[in-house]
């Protein structure tokens, strides 16, 4: 292997603390033999977040709540997943310019699938509208569900979402930018467009589209903070569901203890995290022109490993 620079990178946003992105990181790098380190840059105010972008100083980021937005903002070039979700969660600092990606939709439907849940064919209920539902809504959709409904506390929040996301689509389709199946047995963006109903609700207006559900995923921050309530009333669960909660490392979650109680099969965040950190690896890796020697499988293990993730590891 050529010889490699030392390389920085870091995981933005506030609070991040509890965050396992580091450990995760650095032990596929050392088991690549890459000289990477990876850091927190808690930053709290977004004056500070933004300087940071900025000042470049870093070979990519990891971005979460609440710097997606922003840092799609700050790119010079956006893929076509952090266009469609309003938001980044990977920047890569390449040639003077910052490279936007978003790959929360995609770590999250890698997951699932890794845990069994498939969603073609089913109904999928999507709980807020930020960019990591924008994400995991167009992920979801290439799976090829009979329906995907996204869901706020207000339906003019919802509809608008929606309609920004298909608008997004439309535009892309329109100047013949199709974006191919990601993998084996998902849609292209003009199948997805074409086949799958994709709807807009409250979460009070919706209690019906909530209980039809096959998978419910909640991307909100609830549970982040003590007190915290679920999204909906959590009596709308039921044992035929699958409930995947973006939140981890805050304790159980309101959205958590009403799935448990219903029966529904109940999956948190961590490998979500997994998977969205594989992708970013990925990415980097792929920019830098450094041959992946590991598989997904083989990246997933390590990572939940060195996490602590007791749950993931087989």
């Amino acid at each position: 292997m050529t010889q490699l620079s030392e390389e920085r990178l870091y995981l933005l946003g506030h609070p991040i603390s509890h965050s396992k992105s580091p450990v995760m990181h650095e032990a596929v790098y050392r088991k690549l033999g890459l000289p990477w380190r990876y850091e927190l840059a808690d930053r709290a105010a977004p004056e500070e977040a933004e300087a940071f972008l900025a000042a470049k100083d870093f070979l990519a980021l990891n971005v979460t709540t609440p710097y997606k937005p922003l840092a799609f903002a700050s790119a010079d070039v956006a893929a076509a997943s952090a266009q469609l979700a309003k938001g980044a969660n990977v920047i890569v600092a390449h040639k003077e310019r910052l490279l936007a990606y978003n790959t929360d939709g995609e770590g999250c439907i890698a997951y699932l699938r890794h845990a069994g849940v498939e969603l073609a064919g089913r109904n999928v209920a999507i709980c807020g509208t930020g960019p990591t539902s924008l994400a995991i809504l167009h992920a979801a959709t290439l799976c090829g569900p009979e329906s995907v409904v996204l869901l706020s506390r207000e339906v003019v929040r919802a509809k608008a979402a929606l309609e920004e996301y298909v608008e997004s689509c439309e535009r892309m389709l329109a100047f013949d930018f199709e974006l191919p199946a990601a993998q084996k047995g998902r849609l292209t963006l003009r199948e997805a467009y074409d086949k799958v109903a994709l709807r807009y609700g409250s979460y009070r207006t919706s209690t019906k589209a909530i209980r039809r559900a096959d998978v419910v995923i909640n991307t909100t921050p609830l549970g982040m903070k003590k007190g915290d309530g679920a999204p909906f009333d959590v009596a709308l669960l039921s044992a035929d569901q699958t409930a995947f909660d973006v939140v981890y490392g805050h304790g159980e979650t309101a959205f958590a203890a009403g799935a448990q109680a219903a029966g529904s099969r109940f999956l948190n965040g961590e490998g979500m995290l997994v998977g969205q950190a594989i992708a970013t690896v990925q990415i980097v890796c792929d920019i830098k022109g450094i041959a992946l020697e590991l598989s997904w499988d083989e990246m997933f293990a390590l990572m939940a490993e060195a996490a602590g993730f007791q749950s993931l590891i087989v």
